[in-house]
Order: structure tokens, then C-alpha cells, then sequence
């Protein structure tokens, strides 16, 4: 139950979170229509960092733990680094809409890396959720219609969903690093590894580096940079150190409804029967992991440190 402000605000933070994360679908794909998806990732980490540097100076006064090192090497490899090259492949492949869809899975996919690196229990309840959303998953893609926005989006779905594979070592390893970090530094080095990462990948073969100017793609980029690597993943970052990572997680789910409505709304995406039948198999899987355990169910402790959280 939330009982007052200081945890009102976390919950404030996640939904705008999910409404920004929500809406970096339809930026994405209205950068990827004039610039090449290399450049578009490489520009939002690296306006994400200026803006940081420029304006907030994050670095001042933290104290850094060598042993900690690994955790936010592995945290900034899963995101962003290689969440984003898979959401690029996605995003080319598929509607901004079904990439959406996907994105539900990621609670879901998050009870593994639980189960198996914070040793939480695994409930039938969870197992037969994820199969039932993994399903609906595969027939969202197989009942897609090939159309200019998804000219591919069988591959663009499973890209996506790889990219929720990843994503969830990002979530297991941000709670971990949140307990000695503050959520502000953590989103400087994410923008800081991304733009290492990407920067070469602006020189493979295969990167078309912009020879035009197009306002509205140019500032979608921007828009991606600060108020989504920045903003989006500041405020979840605040969110996670706040309350536990599953509460957290939970209003993962919020985004594939956002971005159905933005995606019809602006972009003009259109779902076939066979895809709302696939949507309501997502949500069956998501309703059916989040149904109420026993009273002999147990949290591990580690996800639910901060006294606040309950």
C-alpha cells in the first residue's frame, strides 16, 4: 500500500517512466525513417551524456568500489548497449505497436534470472504465465500482415524479445548496484558506456551516416536522448532503488498499452484479428504470473530492502 509521499514518488517516477519509455517506440521509429539506426542510438547516448555533464554534474562525490566494477560493466552491456541493438533490429522489422506487445514479457522473464542468481522461488503460476505470453508472442508475429512499419515482423518481434532478455540482467543488477549508487550515476555511466559502445559501430560497412538535415527525425533523436536515456531510465533507476525490483517491474506492463494508443494515434498501425487474439494471450500469461501466491510464498529478501518499499 502506499502510505505517503516518500513512497508516492517512486510510483510517480515508474509511471513516467513507462509513459516515456512508451512513447521512445514511436520516436524510434520516426529517427530510423531518415537516419540509420546506428546513428540514431549513437546521438541519444551521446546527447543523454552531454546534457548530464552540462547540467547536473553527477560525478561529484562518488565514492567507487573497484569490486563493483564487473556489476556496472555488466549492467551497461545489457543496457543500453545490447538492448539497443536488438530493439534497432526490432524496430526495422516490426510496428512500433507489436514491439510494444512484446515488452510485457519482460516481468515475466525477469522471475529466471531471480529464481536462478537471487535464488527466489519459481511458482507454477509463473511458468505457465510466461509459456502462455511466449505464445502469444510467436502468434502476435505469425498473425502480423507484412506492411511498410513491419515489413518483417515475425524476426522484429523475437529481436524484441531479445532485447527484454537482456533487459532483465539491466533490472537484477541495478537493484543490486542501487544500494551503493545513486540512480543519477548509474544513468551517467549507461549513457557513458553507450556512447563507447556505438561510437565504432558509426564505421562499420553497413552504417549510412547522414548526408541531410530532416527537423522531425533530427529531433526525435534529441527527444530520445534526454527525455528517454536520460529522463526515462533516471526516473526507473530513482524507482528501483526505492521499492522492490518485482513492484517495479510490474508497471512494465503499462507500456505495451501506451504504445498500441500511440502507435494507432501517430504512426497509423493496424493489428489483425489473429494479433488481438495474441494480445489478450499476452495479458492472460501476465495475469496468470501475477496471481496471488500463498501465504507460504516468501520474497527474497534482497529484492526488498528499503524499509519504505511495503
Amino acid at each position: 500500500m502506499i502510505k505517503n509521499k516518500s513512497t508516492i514518488v517512486p510510483y510517480l517516477a515508474l509511471l513516467t517512466a513507462t509513459l516515456l519509455w512508451s512513447s521512445s517506440f514511436i520516436a524510434l521509429k520516426t529517427a530510423f525513417t531518415v537516419y540509420d539506426p546506428m546513428v540514431v542510438i549513437f546521438g541519444r547516448m551521446i546527447i543523454a551524456l552531454i546534457f548530464i555533464i552540462l547540467f547536473l554534474k553527477p560525478m561529484r562525490n562518488i565514492q567507487f568500489h573497484k569490486r563493483d566494477f564487473k556489476y556496472l560493466l555488466f549492467l551497461g552491456l545489457c543496457e543500453p548497449c545490447f538492448y539497443f541493438v536488438f530493439e534497432a533490429i526490432a524496430l526495422e522489422n516490426t510496428s512500433a505497436s507489436q514491439a510494444g506487445m512484446v515488452t510485457a514479457t519482460l516481468p515475466l522473464i525477469v522471475a529466471i534470472p531471480a529464481w536462478l542468481i537471487l535464488k527466489e522461488k519459481m511458482h507454477t503460476k509463473t511458468i505457465l504465465g510466461f509459456m502462455l505470453a511466449i505464445g502469444g508472442v510467436f502468434l502476435l508475429g505469425f498473425g502480423s500482415e507484412i506492411t511498410e512499419n513491419a515489413p518483417n515482423p515475425l524476426f522484429g518481434n523475437l529481436m524484441e524479445l531479445m532485447a527484454m532478455v537482456v533487459a532483465s540482467g539491466y533490472i537484477i543488477t541495478m537493484k543490486y548496484l542501487s544500494t551503493s549508487y545513486s540512480s543519477l550515476f548509474i544513468t551517467s555511466f549507461q549513457a557513458f558506456m553507450g556512447s563507447i559502445f556505438f561510437f565504432p559501430l558509426l564505421f562499420l560497412p553497413t552504417t549510412t551516416l547522414p548526408i541531410s538535415f530532416e527537423l522531425i527525425p533530427a529531433l526525435s533523436v534529441v527527444y530520445l536522448g534526454i527525455f528517454i536515456s536520460f529522463g526515462a531510465y533516471g526516473t526507473y533507476n530513482y524507482a528501483v532503488s526505492k521499492i522492490p525490483a518485482n513492484k517495479a517491474t510490474a508497471f512494465i506492463n503499462l507500456i505495451p498499452v501506451f504504445t498500441l494508443i500511440m502507435g494507432v494515434l501517430i504512426l497509423n498501425d493496424r493489428l489483425t484479428p489473429m494479433q488481438y487474439i495474441a494480445i489478450i494471450l499476452v495479458f492472460c500469461g501476465i495475469y496468470v504470473s501475477q496471481m496471488k501466491k500463498t501465504k507460504n510464498d516468501k520474497t527474497n529478501p534482497s529484492l526488498a530492502k528499503n524499509p519504505d518499499a511495503e
